[in-house]
Order: structure tokens, then sequence, then C-alpha cells
């Protein structure tokens, strides 16, 4: 089994940065694709960002391409997301999430492995 602790989360002003960490344990990091997902009040999760298993190949959802960077350590067994220039429409709770194979996919019924989720608050 995955285990999956996202770190990093917190309160911001508009245009700032942060970086949200993600800590995995339970199997071989480098066997799992690795995802990052959002969820603001009373929306759905939706994609945010992806990256392959050797960390060669990302893709991002396009609300956040430009601001938003996924990268990750194997050595570590750590994933990142990078984020500057925040906006309020940010906010959200983010959760990092992996899957054994391929990571291109960005439903939120193909990542098997979750994390609790970590608060990013934007403020105007």
């Amino acid at each position: 089994q995955v285990q999956l602790v996202e770190s990093g989360g917190g309160l911001v002003q508009a245009g700032g940065s942060l970086r949200l960490s993600c800590a995995v344990s339970g199997r071989t990091f480098s066997d799992y694709s690795m995802g990052w997902f959002r969820q603001a009040p009373g929306k759905e999760r939706e994609f945010v960002a992806r990256i392959s298993r050797s960390g060669g190949s990302t893709g991002y959802a396009d609300s956040v391409k430009g601001r938003f960077t996924i990268s990750r350590d194997n050595s570590k067994n750590t994933v990142y997301l990078q984020i500057i220039s925040l906006k309020p429409e940010d906010t959200a709770v983010y959760y990092c999430a992996a899957r054994g194979g391929s990571a291109f996919f960005t439903g939120v019924s193909e990542w098997p492995y979750w994390g609790q989720g970590t608060q990013v608050t934007v403020s105007s």
C-alpha cells in the first residue's frame, strides 16, 4: 500500500508563492506516476498537474499553466508543487495522488492512492 502525506499549505496573500510537498512511503516511489489535484469549497475535485515516474514528462491544467510547476525527487520519495502568482481562486484543499504506470490520466477515478490534503487559502 502507498501512503501519501502532503505539507506546505497555508494562508498567503494574492501574488505570493508556496511550495507544497508530498512524501510517499510504502512502495518504490519511482514505480508511481504522481499528480496534484485540488478541491475548492462546493466544487468537485479537479486535476492540477501530473508527472511521470522518471520526472521527464509533466502536464498541467490550462488554468494553472505558467504558475504551477510539478517536480519530484526520487531519492527523497517526494513530489512537489511550486505555485507562484497565487490568486484567490486557487484557494482549495490540495491533494497529491499516485498511480502505477502512465501519468497520462487526469480523471480523479484513475488515481487510486491519495493523501489527506493540505489547505491553501489565498487572500485578496
